[in-house]
């Protein structure tokens, strides 16, 4: 039987409280994949290309590398985004914050932490 005061879901004012840090943390996310696709687009800019050819085999493997690097963590970035714009519509249908394992609200500090998480910490551990 549930007690008088545990709350099943969040007020709409810790919700508007947690949308806007969801909303400042999809703007930055979006400008550091703007900027990681700018890298991806812009030929090397290093000034190298009248250096002698000896190095030119070493430069290719590096730049591979460094683009592999900058598609992983434009992969990442991208994925991040999904799951905060899927927060934004768990906000929206009032089912924010609401572990989708245990079914109890996930504490605030949490959700400050990690705002587009769907478990509680009980639940992130039994993983």
């Amino acid at each position: 039987m549930k007690q008088e005061n545990e709350k099943t879901r969040y007020s709409e004012s810790d919700l508007q409280e947690f949308k806007s840090i969801i909303l400042e943390k999809l703007r930055s996310a979006k400008e550091e994949l703007n900027a990681l696709a700018t890298s991806l687009s812009s030929p090397n800019a290093n000034g190298t290309d009248d250096t002698a050819g000896t190095y030119k085999t070493l430069e290719d493997g590096s730049a591979t590398l460094e683009k592999e690097q900058i598609n992983q963590l434009a992969a990442r970035q991208k994925k991040f985004i999904e799951q905060l714009e899927a927060a934004l519509v768990r906000i929206e249908n009032k089912t924010y914050g609401i572990c989708r394992e245990t079914g109890k609200l996930i504490p605030k500090e949490r959700l400050r932490a990690v705002p587009h998480t769907t478990l509680s910490m009980e639940a992130k551990l039994k993983q």
